[in-house]
């Protein structure tokens, strides 16, 4: 065989350099990819029930109520919180689970009532959705350590009152946020289910109130489906993607709807805004009826002011269900939060 010559050799250790080089930075790609892109899966694989097996964390509140707990992925990783909205349970963060739990720690709650969470004895309202994320804290962050908070419409409301109820909590614990499809008050006045004419710019409370604490039972159907798509999602949704959504919805108890409905329609905690210290990304779809783009672009405004907006995410065409409807788009978002506490501490 013949040897390679001598002007070969450097050519020949290029190649393999190259060779190496591009073998190495592959691998550094596969390290750093570290959440799954619903883009890179099967449709709607990332809506399936997740293959990890969770820790279930057992939280007892001050005043007795147990609150369901699921916590997924290695207990050494960065820990990601996620908080739930009216009507929905832990399950809703299931796209999360799957895209982010065999990287980091996930942790997931169901808020008082839903789900497998006790009612607790406690008047429902911005007292108990602080208390209550605090207790999850306490039990699912190790100390000296931060978490990322994400928070889906009541769930992004339970962040601020949290942060309005504990501040000196939040740079101690947090190391940064995403808040949702959510609000801080004018929950009612600024929906856009029932638009009204300009001569009657407000649902008065009380009505709206008796509306959102009704208990009647919700059961499948196809106007129940329509409803929900029409309110909860957008037109562009999937089929798969409302069926997810309805599943979770109609498991929701119709006392349970209707007393923290009533709860969050005279809310306001909009104090507690100035107290997220840490940054905070907010984000939004065009087609959201429940909390339309001016809640966000009013939280952005006092996030900014305060120095501590890290961005304002408008998703065109996506309803309230950000977080089913976007997945990737709010992945994405968690991940650069990740990125940004990972930068600050390194």
């Amino acid at each position: 065989m013949k040897k390679p010559s001598r002007t070969t050799w450097p050519i020949a250790a290029g190649v393999a350099l190259a060779v190496g080089v591009a073998a190495g930075a592959a691998a550094s790609r596969r390290r750093r990819r570290t959440v799954v892109r619903a883009e890179d899966v099967s449709p709607h694989a990332l809506l399936s029930p997740p293959s990890l097996e969770p820790d279930t964390i057992e939280v007892q509140t001050d005043d007795g109520a147990r609150l369901n707990v699921l916590a997924y992925g290695d207990p050494e990783a960065q820990t990601l919180v996620f908080c739930h909205g009216w009507t929905c349970n832990a399950a809703y963060w299931t796209p999360q689970i799957n895209a982010f739990a065999e990287n980091y720690r996930v942790v997931v709650y169901d808020q008082r009532g839903h789900g497998n969470s006790d009612a607790g004895a406690r008047p429902l309202g911005a007292d108990v959705l602080a208390d209550d994320l605090n207790s999850v804290l306490d039990a699912t962050v190790p100390a000296g350590r931060t978490a990322i908070l994400a928070g889906h419409s009541m769930g992004g409301m339970s962040i601020i009152a949290w942060a309005e109820k504990y501040p000196d909590q939040v740079d101690r614990r947090v190391a940064g946020v995403l808040l949702a499809s959510t609000g801080t008050d004018n929950l009612v006045a600024d929906s856009a289910i029932v638009p009204l004419p300009q001569r009657f710019p407000k649902v008065p409370v009380p009505v709206a109130r008796r509306v959102m604490g009704a208990t009647v039972p919700l059961v499948e159907s196809s106007v129940t489906t329509r409803a929900l798509r029409y309110i909860a999602l957008s037109p562009n949704a999937s089929g798969a993607e409302v069926a997810f959504c309805q599943q979770i919805v109609l498991g929701c108890p119709p006392r349970t709807r209707g007393g923290w409905g009533h709860a969050l329609s005279a809310l306001d905690i909009h104090e507690g805004l100035q107290n997220l210290t840490v940054p905070t990304t907010v984000l939004v779809g065009t087609a959201d009826r429940l909390t339309p783009p001016v809640h966000a672009r009013r939280l952005a405004a006092v996030l900014e002011e305060a120095g501590n907006l890290e961005r304002l995410v408008v998703l065109d065409g996506v309803g309230h269900m950000s977080s089913v409807e976007a997945i990737d788009r709010v992945n994405d978002e968690l991940l650069h939060l990740v990125g940004k506490a990972q930068a600050l501490v390194g």
